[in-house]
């Protein structure tokens, strides 16, 4: 699911702290389960890249650190924009019209660009 930050007003950005969820000077965060955490062999702080797919191709968020959080298990939560590209602009609710950016399927990767600068 993509999530507005404390200092988010709907798509603009006024800051990179989030008093809402402990977050300070990050966005590209990918907030997780500890067990999840765990059972996916990563880290807190640890380094991914977020991968989705769509009728047309794979899509990529890369560079996001892992935040240990009280989300329920088998979820992750991200900040928007900077997950939008995860999501086609096609992708919309039947009755809405809104982006389906609340409930996509993904899978995680260790970053490509921590192994690109290693």
């Amino acid at each position: 699911m993509t999530v507005r930050s404390h200092d988010q007003y709907n798509t603009t950005v006024y800051g990179l702290d989030d008093r809402y969820r402990g977050v300070r000077g990050l966005r590209r965060v990918v907030f997780i389960n500890t067990d999840d955490l765990a059972d996916c062999g990563f880290v807190a702080g640890e380094l991914v890249d977020i991968h989705s797919v769509w009728h047309d191709g794979e899509r990529h968020a890369d560079g996001f650190t892992l935040v240990a959080y009280d989300i329920p298990k088998g979820n992750l939560a991200s900040y928007f924009p900077e997950t939008n590209g995860l999501v086609p602009l096609d992708s919309v609710a039947d009755r809405a019209g809104t982006p389906t950016s609340k409930d996509i399927p993904v899978r995680l990767s260790r970053s490509r660009a921590r192994t690109e600068a290693s």
